[in-house]
């Protein structure tokens, strides 16, 4: 029986995300949340909105972010190393916004799809800033505190194609999930995240459901 505790997930269009969705749902009652921010592809919307819709998840809420741009639309030689799709402190913004959620819920967990490797070039993505973080929530907020509320990463010792045998395991609908960078109807299967993807599919052995003929 599912417990009446609540989690707030952290849900984009992709694969990993998804997986944590479909991880947190066996045990909580989920509010997914969705960021919507300058350059985001609006085929990972509407994949965030199928995947949020193809599970019983209490409330799926889009937080928009305007303000925020990615890498390749800061004209600063600062970002010239990191992906064109980096965003300034992204994790930081996501999961204050995301600790308001949780004490306006009552939240046990703050879950998000962080795989192994991510922590390699986003120092937002590495354990011992999800253990600041938790600190700073608990510092923020008398009830996350009281409740010892978590951020938890399902995933994070898991690689890329590890999660993809997971997904498959749990059921979550990869056909709807979307990894592309650029804004199109369909994948461009070019840009990094359609590269990873392709590899990713490639190393389980798993045949894409997106993709026909291409190699």
């Amino acid at each position: 029986m599912k417990s009446t505790q609540r989690a707030v997930v952290l849900l984009s269009g992709g694969i990993d995300s998804a997986t944590s969705l479909y991880i947190a749902v066996k045990k909580y009652s989920v509010t997914a949340v969705t960021f919507v921010y300058n350059g985001i592809a609006k085929k990972e919307l509407v994949s965030a909105r199928a995947i949020a819709n193809s599970v019983n998840v209490e409330e799926h809420r889009l937080v928009r972010l305007p303000d925020m741009r990615e890498a390749q639309d800061i004209q600063s030689s600062v970002f010239a190393n990191m992906p064109p799709t980096y965003i300034p402190m992204r994790n930081s913004i996501f999961y204050s916004f995301a600790g308001s959620i949780a004490e306006e819920k009552n939240a046990s967990v703050i879950i998000g799809g962080h795989i192994n490797g991510d922590e390699l070039l986003f120092k937002d993505a590495t354990k011992s800033f999800f253990r600041q973080m938790q600190r700073l929530i608990w510092e923020s907020s008398d009830l996350l505190r009281n409740n010892r509320t978590r951020i938890l990463t399902p995933l994070s010792r898991l690689r890329k194609y590890q999660v993809v045998k997971k997904a498959v395991y749990l059921g979550v609908p990869l056909h709807s999930t979307w990894s592309c960078h650029k804004d199109g109807r369909e994948h461009c299967w070019e840009c990094d995240g359609c590269l990873s993807r392709i590899e990713a599919f490639s190393t389980a052995g798993i045949r894409d459901p997106l993709k026909n003929t291409k190699s």
